[in-house]
């Protein structure tokens, strides 16, 4: 077995390890949670016999140990449950705004690539400068503001103060210029914290490889700066932002809350929020669930693609299997 093709299997169990551990630990804070989650959805008018009845159906009545594994298989399965307030599918409703969450995400670390990596080289390529200091001060004050709190703001500015841009919802269906409109603010919400991130990043590792010997010598045989920079400098000074956006994308997941919630989009933050807010437990662990895996299998592409760009890491892994 090459060096690669184990490493692959190695992410994959540590992979699987990780998905069941948070399964597990998502199914022990519902325990948590007070109250009857059957008391809570049917209603203080609910009769002793109706909620016994709905106790049964939902599985509370049966010993943890046997809820846990019983929980475990049906998501083993692909089944996630059934929604005991409408009888529908939880697989069905958790697939339906799924694609609302993984647009806003995507779009959201997108656009944080796109501004964090040219604030980040400029910065870098201008060391100890007035713009570099204020880069510098912006990144940081970017990454201290919470998402909620940039989100409300960019409301107010562009959608209430300039009228620029829609303020609730995901567009008319088929329209793509109305969907895309009405997706800015809620990305820039949740991408303006990465900017940050993304920038100070690349500041220091663009410097670190700036002063790498291989960069002195193409500038000691006449390069210019900005093809030293561009051509060879940056590939490996992007490499620990590629590093970084597996995070970045499965953060983006579980913050996309609350840009759903105030700009009032449909999505998997707004779902397990709802079904929270009435205890619907099997919403909320199918949810949750969706969120985890997506993470986990992010994280596993963006690992093995560092390990594809990075030739230090395929040469270790070569040497690992001689």
């Amino acid at each position: 077995m090459s060096g690669l093709s184990g490493y692959i299997l190695s992410r994959l169990g540590t992979t699987a390890l990780v998905v069941v551990g948070a399964l597990t630990l998502l199914f022990a804070l519902t325990l948590l949670v007070p109250g009857d989650p059957a008391s809570v959805l049917l209603g203080p008018r609910a009769t002793p016999e109706v909620i016994d009845d709905l106790r049964r159906r939902m599985g509370l009545d049966l010993p943890v140990w046997l809820r846990l594994l019983k929980f475990l298989g049906q998501v083993a399965q692909g089944d996630l449950g059934i929604d005991f307030i409408s009888g529908r599918p939880i697989l069905t409703m958790v697939l339906e705004v799924m694609p609302y969450t993984v647009t806003l995400a995507f779009a959201s670390i997108g656009l944080a690539v796109a501004i964090g990596v040219p604030l980040g080289t400029y910065a870098a390529t201008h060391p100890n400068t007035a713009a570099d200091q204020a880069l510098a001060v912006v990144s940081v004050g970017f990454i201290a503001v919470p998402n909620f709190v940039i989100a409300i703001y960019l409301l107010l500015i562009f959608s209430i103060w300039l009228d620029w841009l829609p303020v609730l919802g995901t567009g008319r269906p088929g329209d793509f210029w109305d969907q895309a409109r009405r997706l800015i603010l809620p990305a820039a919400s949740l991408a303006i914290g990465w900017v940050g991130y993304i920038a100070r990043l690349m500041r220091s590792s663009l410097l670190e490889i700036l002063n790498e010997p291989y960069i002195r010598t193409n500038r000691a045989f006449g390069l210019s700066k900005a093809k030293v920079v561009y051509k060879y400098a940056l590939k490996g000074a992007a490499l620990p932002t590629i590093a970084i956006l597996g995070l970045g994308i499965g953060r983006l997941l579980g913050g996309a809350i609350f840009a759903e919630i105030i700009f009032a989009r449909p999505g998997l933050g707004k779902l397990i929020y709802e079904a929270i807010g009435t205890r619907n437990y099997p919403i909320v662990q199918g949810g949750v669930f969706v969120i985890v895996l997506l993470f986990v299998l992010t994280n596993l592409l963006v690992d093995l693609v560092y390990a594809w760009i990075d030739p230090r890491i395929r040469a270790n892994l070569g040497k690992a299997s001689s």
